[in-house]
């Protein structure tokens, strides 16, 4: 197995000790972290990879655990518009255009941004190709658990996604046989349940049975408007969490998405059933959701990551952004400058994110006989010097651009800023020609900001 020694970098390893190797070094054994600290010469193999970090930072990979790959091509078609706009008369008008072409090419490019912003693993919230995502995971060398969007009900869906509870079931269940741990393990198959809003009693009955017996799991946008809480009660008698909760779906393989609006009690159910929640303070300021109560749930124990969401809604794939918003908007809305100090918001982007991903044995900190899937930071930039206290410059200072390279199950994805993996000009093309004609076909007509002058 090929070996690769990366030698006298800053190493955040995000142990249970959180230690810190100075000038330190990590060696790479095929897909696994064989030491890390200080290397013994005997350990290093003749033919190994050496490779100079000096000046540099690593870390664990960033997990992702909120992102939509068909949704790639849709950034900038819903903007400045509220939630229900945004899905109805955009998103999901753009998505139903897809085929597999589309979804590949979104789905890649997706894969393509998250790879230079330091992610190694992702979670998927749902489209309607997962062979197609699958594809894009396998060329782009990731680490990812796939969904199916699934829907069974609700106003204002595509005709061609209109299936019954079985229907998106039975999908599901050959999506995980043919998927689940392909890509040499890289990939798992989750299940998927778009919103409360589009998913029937029997749907979440039977997906949280399939799931707990598969042992993977599930994917849910859970109290994300206050609409949603509103819809749930006159209809079915409780909140969102508070209907899970009776339906007997909430566990510690459920990920909930969002989740701007809990009570104290349902942060009490999410805790007593160890249900993982997925933050996504950008989007959920972009498309006015609200600010999650996030402090809060940390201090109660809850397993809190950070994820990104599509590309419509945020509009960027950088969880080095994510991780700056989500320690700001939380110091500012409590009025306490010790909420979410830069450790805890690294720890959400990287071990945490680890445990919602339910991976956390293989991924998320950078320790012996752990999966090698991590990131080189260059910080030698005008923006993120001088390094007084590099953990802070990293949540503060830093932003995509000091992502260097990246490493996942072993494999450089990208080194010093190229793409190993792909050919970034031909995408960047294929993603300009797809896009448009895919907006043509869905028929989304934008309005013009300001006045166009056609210079003929």
């Amino acid at each position: 197995m090929k070996q690769i020694l990366i030698k006298n970098a800053y190493i955040i390893s995000m142990n249970k000790r959180r230690e810190i190797f100075n000038n330190g070094s990590i060696l790479i054994e095929g897909n696994i972290i064989k030491a890390i600290g200080k290397v013994e010469q005997n350990l290093i193999e003749r033919d190994a990879e050496i490779y100079d970090a000096k000046g540099k930072i690593i870390l664990p990979g960033f997990v992702n655990t909120h992102v939509h790959l068909s949704q790639q091509l849709g950034r900038g078609i819903a903007d400045d518009v509220d939630l229900l706009t945004w899905l109805r008369e955009r998103v999901w008008p753009y998505e139903s255009n897809f085929d597999y072409e589309a979804s590949l090419i979104s789905s890649t490019a997706c894969c393509a941004e998250m790879i230079k912003s330091g992610v190694t693993t992702f979670l998927e919230a749902g489209g309607q190709y997962v062979e197609a995502m699958a594809e894009a995971v396998r060329t782009m060398g990731l680490r990812a658990g796939l969904s199916k969007s699934v829907m069974d009900q609700g106003e204002g869906l595509p005709s061609n996604w209109v299936k019954t509870a079985d229907e998106e079931l039975n999908v599901q269940k050959e999506l995980f046989d043919k998927y689940h741990n392909t890509a040499d393990g890289r990939i798992k198959i989750w299940f998927g349940l778009r919103t409360i809003f589009n998913n029937s009693d029997d749907l979440i009955i039977k997906t949280k049975k399939m799931a707990d017996e598969l042992e993977t799991g599930i994917h849910m946008h859970i109290a994300e408007i206050a609409a949603e809480n509103s819809f749930i009660e006159e209809t079915r008698g409780n909140s969102t969490v508070e209907h899970l909760h009776k339906l007997g779906a909430l566990g510690k393989n459920l990920l909930a998405v969002h989740t701007v609006w809990l009570t104290d009690r349902e942060i009490d159910l999410f805790r007593l059933y160890d249900v993982k929640v997925s933050h996504n303070p950008a989007a959920a300021m972009k498309v006015v959701l609200g600010f999650a109560r996030i402090p809060e749930m940390l201090e109660k124990g809850l397993k809190v990551s950070i994820g990104t969401d599509g590309a419509p809604s945020n509009n960027r794939m950088d969880m080095m952004r994510e991780m700056y918003l989500t320690s700001l908007i939380h110091k500012g809305r409590t009025l306490n400058p010790k909420v979410l100090p830069a450790e805890e918001v690294l720890e959400m982007a990287t071990i945490n994110g680890a445990k919602c991903a339910l991976l956390d044995k293989e991924i998320g900190s950078l320790e012996i006989g752990k999966k090698a899937d991590l990131v080189i930071l260059n910080p030698n930039s005008l923006h993120s010097l001088p390094l007084h206290d590099p953990v802070a410059n990293i949540v503060y200072t830093m932003s995509s651009e000091n992502v260097e390279s990246t490493i996942c199950d072993g494999k450089w994805l990208m080194k010093e800023r190229t793409l190993l993996v792909i050919d970034e000009q031909d995408l960047l093309e294929k993603v300009k020609e797809k896009s448009i004609e895919i907006k043509e076909r869905a028929n989304i007509n934008l309005p013009n900001r300001f006045p166009i002058v056609e210079i003929l």
